[in-house]
């Protein structure tokens, strides 16, 4: 009888161990637009005026390609996003599903890697940090739950040579955009993005401007989109493993049951 007791315990332990194991570990699929502007990762304060019209007034605004149309008449857009907490690792892969076009009319379309012919270097916006990279590559911040509104922004990283795009694992500061790509390095490993304290946010999406200079902006020429799969202390490259709990379960009720025969 003790020792149907004991046993029981350590399976009711590794189901609890089970379930946040899998509360833990989770795959994201997540879609990329092209006007999806990470210096706007967390702005819910800001109103997007139509495609034809500028951004006007004080405080915090994109460049465009105004007056006038333009052939695509894609207004900016807030960037998809995923809850993360500080300290999880994350990962993404690229499945070379669709591409982002960042020119008027049509042209070449780029997946999360970006144009890797040049170097775009792009200020900040409020408390987002500027980015150097390559052009219109797939970035991320993490954030708090805070809207990123005032600064100072934190420092611009730079990853504008294939070295620095080249790193096994990554740790940015809250609001400190960061490349991504397809997330892995030039071997193929799997690249880490570890999310700092008090990160509760990952944003993806696009850095841009015109000519991949100075102010960010130049967002609504932009058309396309891709797929990427985001695992969070998991690695996307491998089957996510079915949850354990359920046969734990089954084997703690047969420990039960047989407790019970032998009572």
């Amino acid at each position: 009888m003790k020792n149907a007791r004991t046993l029981l315990a350590c399976l009711v332990g590794l189901i609890a161990l089970g379930l946040a194991s899998s509360a833990s570990a989770v795959i994201h699929d997540i879609t990329v637009d092209g006007p999806d502007a990470i210096f706007l990762a967390g702005r819910t304060d800001v109103f997007i005026p139509p495609p034809a019209l500028p951004w006007t007034g004080p405080g915090t605004h994109l460049l465009r390609h105004v007056p006038g149309p333009t052939p695509e008449e894609a207004m900016e857009s807030l960037p998809p996003f995923i809850s993360v907490a500080g300290g999880d690792v994350v990962k993404v892969l690229d499945p070379a599903d669709g591409g982002i076009n960042f020119f008027l009319g049509p042209g070449p379309f780029f997946g999360p890697e970006g144009d890797t012919s040049a170097t775009s270097t792009l200020t900040s916006l409020d408390g987002i940090s500027g980015y150097i990279g390559t052009l219109g590559a797939l970035a991320g911040v993490f954030l708090d739950d805070s809207i990123p509104s005032t600064g100072p922004a934190p420092a611009t990283l730079d990853f504008s040579t294939p070295a620095s795009r080249d790193f096994l694992s990554l740790s940015p500061d809250l609001n400190q955009v960061f490349f991504i790509g397809d997330g892995e390095t030039s071997g193929g490993t799997a690249q880490e993005f570890i999310a700092p304290a008090g990160a509760t946010r990952l944003f993806f999406g696009i850095p841009d401007g015109f000519g991949f200079l100075g102010a960010p902006g130049a967002y609504d020429d932009n058309d396309g989109a891709y797929r990427i799969r985001v695992g969070i202390n998991e690695d996307p490259r491998t089957t996510v493993p079915e949850p354990m709990t359920a046969g734990l379960a089954g084997m703690a009720l047969s420990a039960l049951a047989w407790s019970v025969r032998r009572r």
